[in-house]
């Protein structure tokens, strides 16, 4: 097993060789729980949903952090909007609302979509106000090495002293000079305006609820600090792969990087990014109407289709939405559920294989591993697998049973590995439904053939007409009638 994959910091495809043997530690960013989960944040957990899935295919005991941000600007921004006179709630809003309660409600949205479209629940799902001693211990052990001060007007921030750390900016391959300041916080605290926060004092008019006692004031913790603070807990001091969106680079991650190293922690041996979602090619705004939520993408399409669109391109590409994605997804769903749902009819449900039965009895099997390995290929995986649908399809026209059904295993195989048949009710192979409706289909696929042997047009084409109109599309070739279900 040699796995192979994108490291952000030195820019390059490595070996993947575990810090522990036979072991893998992934620590993914989750969500700031300030308002409904949008496409993006879903795309990043599926993307490394499908890692762990493969981690764990390869021999692997994973164990999975992703956070939970429940204390931001934006979420106390919107709380305290909720109280004001004239506050007119949007879908799902509501007036008055406490910032912790508006936190929690939107993280069980979050959850909801995770569930709905197969993605695992971590090992471990810290929530950021659950860890402030860690943070006030990460903060002095910053200050002692020289890295951290507290403001210089005394407002109660204390600031990473960006320019202590001779390696920032390694992440993002920046020079310091040519970076922004940072937004968040007043610069006049500050040595360097650059400096970020890594713990915010209280200010006039926040809710006390939001704030925590500390050496250095009453505050809340900054966000960067946050991540650096939960991940060491749960994973140690080195881990080995720490993941996010490509947006979170910098300064987030940039951000976690050098305050992690500076307070002496090797920290993440892989950096890996997925890539974003854009809308016909744009960046979605919502300020220009070109967006789509998960939720109006489950409205329009069931949540294996949505899984499989939002989890087929490669990891770190841009995955580009058109009208026409989810009816293309849809079609390649219903190629893979018309395979099984007819070989499921032949050989029963019996789907007890064991991953590393069929490395040598199918090129395409071989072909799947192979990409999955490489750097997480999920295009070329889905390229074997399609590739298997079409081989078990012809072995069941032409009778290889043996055929038939290895290619029904190996499909198993690939789809659950891809997490589609992690979502609830998703896998055709336990449909009896489904086994029914293959039996059906078929007897009337055997009886078309005699009619079409007998020269009897007439009774071959009624046939077909009247499983068109139940919704099922017959296909003829050279080995012989194949069908699927036609789609919405």
């Amino acid at each position: 097993m040699t796995l192979r994959f994108y490291d952000t910091a030195s820019a390059e495809v490595r070996d993947f060789v575990p810090l522990v043997e036979g072991r893998a530690s992934l620590y993914y960013c989750g969500a700031t729980v300030q308002g409904m989960p949008h496409v993006g944040h879903i795309r990043s957990a599926i993307a490394f949903d499908q890692l762990t899935r493969w981690l764990t295919h390869r021999g692997l005991r994973v164990t999975v952090v992703r956070n939970v941000t429940d204390i931001d600007d934006k979420i106390l921004a919107k709380s305290e909007a909720s109280f004001a006179p004239g506050f007119q709630p949007e879908t799902g809003e509501v007036r008055g609302e406490e910032w912790w309660a508006l936190a929690y409600r939107y993280e069980q949205e979050f959850l909801k979509a995770y569930d709905a479209l197969g993605v695992s629940r971590p090992t471990y799902e810290p929530r950021a106000t659950g860890h402030i001693p860690e943070m006030h211990a990460l903060i002095q052990r910053l200050i002692d090495r020289g890295h951290a001060y507290p403001a210089l007007d005394r407002s109660g921030d204390v600031y990473f002293d960006v320019r202590s750390w001779s390696k920032y900016g390694a992440l993002t391959r920046q020079n310091i000079d040519d970076m922004q300041a940072a937004p968040d916080a007043d610069p006049r605290g500050k040595k360097d305006p650059r400096d970020f926060a890594l713990w915010k004092g209280s200010k006039a008019g926040e809710p006390a609820t939001a704030s925590w006692a500390s050496p250095w004031g009453a505050g809340r913790p900054g966000w960067h600090l946050e991540c650096s603070a939960m991940v060491t807990k749960y994973l140690g001091t080195e881990f080995d792969i720490h993941g996010g969106g490509l947006d979170l680079r910098f300064p987030h991650h940039e951000n976690e990087m050098a305050q992690s190293q500076a307070a002496g922690h090797a920290f993440a041996n892989f950096w890996m990014h997925n890539g974003m979602v854009t809308y016909e090619g744009e960046k979605m705004s919502k300020s220009i109407g070109n967006t789509i939520s998960p939720a109006e993408m489950l409205e329009l399409a069931p949540p294996r289709v949505v899984r499989y669109y939002l989890g087929q391109a490669h990891y770190r590409s841009v995955l580009d939405y058109r009208p026409t994605s989810l009816q293309e997804a849809a079609a390649a769903v219903e190629r893979i559920d018309g395979f099984l749902a007819k070989a499921v009819a032949r050989f029963g449900t019996d789907f007890g294989f064991v991953a590393g039965d069929f490395g040598a009895s199918t090129g395409n099997v071989e072909a799947f591993y192979a990409a999955m390995d490489d750097d997480l290929n999920v295009p070329r995986a889905l390229a074997a697998l399609h590739e298997t649908v079409r081989t078990g399809n012809t072995a069941l026209a032409g009778g290889d049973d043996d055929a038939a059904r290895t290619a029904m295993y190996a499909v198993g195989i690939m789809t659950d590995v891809l997490g589609l048949n992690a979502v609830a009710g998703a896998d055709p192979s336990n449909s009896a439904e489904a086994g029914a409706l293959a039996v059906l289909v078929d007897a009337q696929l055997a009886a078309r053939a005699d009619a079409r042997a007998r020269k009897d047009w007439a009774a071959s084409d009624a046939i077909r007409d009247t499983l068109n109109q139940a919704g099922v599309v017959v296909e003829d070739g050279p080995d012989g009638a194949t069908w699927s279900l036609k789609r919405a």
